[in-house]
């Protein structure tokens, strides 16, 4: 019987396990790619479709609202189906909207299919299950944040790559209408060939897929309950709630702050959409490393200390992101903006990859519910500051508001403590309840 990877072969392609870890960071990065790509292009699709600014809020409020239902829906499915089926079909049907958004002639239509899009933001959750299953817990924090980190730098990719794709599309002599048509309709076919490589090239844990082991009676230790039967027993865990609000405030943030800086930066500080591109690009592009950072940091600290270390850690890196927000609201020149804005944006990408480095060890048995409650959370934290600013009309009085919220929030990855017995130092599972 095939075991869990002890270390991370990065240049490998021969073992399941690599396989698995490349190829769902790259399906991560695609799905965030297509995901994010309206963002970056709001201010032209806002002129092109006579959108309010309301409506525009309606628009980010949709982008992400969605994914909640999606990402709770689908760690259970990990757990029934395979990851290797859920990733497929969520590509395939997720390029759908994406390659709608493009035809969309109202404000109503260009709503529905961003609305559709926001599903193929579950993608994280299947990501984390994949090498969840995959890697030992000696490296699994690294291994579910370095996946999740390079995935998600997809969000600051399109955030450079779609405004200059769009301009090299209209210096073709394409006209500004049909070039932000034209541009979006380039993450659709990315997804649909990742998918291809995602049912060629993976399996669904080390020792094979979910149905050929079940048909030969083999136990699946990450795959033990599925559908219904993960959601309850996820439920049932407080820690995943508490988790949930602490993924929240960083992820949340993080989408937030996706969907607004672009635009943000042109309003209030005059820059090209080119520029703000960029600006924003680097946010997002923190999560090369920093989420990595996170999941290395929360790995070193459980191998010289306990599974309690994880939690200080996330703690300690939540109390950094609230004070950088805090700053970026505070900030005065378009130069301090974007400093702060790179502070905060390490802390937050580092508390994501240290939430996940927490997920293994919450319900190992409902791993999927579990991953998909947490995933969930990032997005209501998302919507929730989505309204906060329609509710506010301020993005100062907003972004200070999330500040003081994401410093309550840090108190959550405390509670969350484990009883540690002797013998779990290296963070294997805890069954304390």
């Amino acid at each position: 019987m095939a075991s869990k990877a002890n270390r991370i072969a990065l240049f490998s392609f021969s073992t399941p396990q690599m396989r698995a870890f490349h190829l769902s960071w790259v399906a991560f990065f695609v799905c965030f790619f297509a995901w994010f790509a309206c963002a970056p292009l709001m201010p032209v699709i806002k002129g092109e479709l006579a959108l309010s600014p309301d409506q525009v809020a309606n628009i980010n409020i949709a982008a992400v609202a969605i994914t909640i239902l999606v990402r709770l829906a689908i760690g259970p499915l990990c757990d029934r189906f395979g990851p290797r089926k859920a990733y497929t079909a969520l590509l395939l049907l997720g390029a759908i909207p994406v390659f709608g958004v493009a035809l969309a002639q109202s404000y109503e239509s260009f709503l529905l299919f961003r609305l559709g899009i926001g599903a193929i933001g579950a993608s994280f959750v299947i990501t984390q299950y994949h090498t969840s299953v995959m890697f030992a817990p000696k490296v699994v924090g690294t291994a579910n944040a370095a996946s999740a980190g390079w995935g998600n730098s997809g969000g600051g990719t399109t955030q450079a790559v779609m405004p200059l794709l769009f301009s090299a599309l209209v210096m073709l002599g394409v006209s500004e209408s049909m070039g932000w048509r034209l541009a979006l309709l380039v993450p659709g076919v990315m997804m649909l060939l990742t998918a291809a490589a995602y049912w060629r090239f993976t399996q669904d844990c080390p020792d094979g897929n979910y149905d050929a082991l079940r048909a030969a009676g083999v136990p699946i230790e990450s795959g033990g309950k599925g559908g219904w039967a993960s959601f309850k027993s996820a439920c049932a865990n407080h820690r995943a709630w508490l988790l949930f609000v602490t993924y929240g405030a960083c992820f949340g943030i993080e989408l937030f702050i996706h969907n607004i800086a672009a635009t943000y930066y042109v309003d209030h500080y005059g820059l090209s959409l080119k520029a703000a591109g960029m600006a924003v690009g680097a946010f997002g592009l923190l999560a090369l490393f920093a989420r990595a950072l996170g999941g290395w940091v929360s790995d070193k600290a459980a191998a010289s200390g306990d599974l309690n270390s994880r939690v200080t850690v996330l703690f300690a890196l939540m109390l950094g992101e609230g004070l950088g927000l805090l700053w970026f609201a505070n900030a005065g020149a378009v130069d301090a903006a974007v400093a702060a804005m790179l502070f905060f944006g390490l802390f937050t990408h580092m508390a994501c990859g240290a939430t996940y480095a927490l997920v293994p060890f919450i319900e190992p048995k409902a791993l999927g519910g579990v991953a998909g409650i947490v995933g969930a959370g990032g997005n209501v934290g998302a919507v929730l500051a989505g309204f906060l600013m329609k509710g506010t009309g301020d993005l100062h009085r907003t972004l200070l508001v999330l500040g003081a919220l994401v410093l309550a929030s840090s108190l959550c990855a405390l509670a969350a403590r484990f009883s540690v017995r002797a013998g779990e130092a290296a963070g294997a599972p805890s069954t304390a309840v």
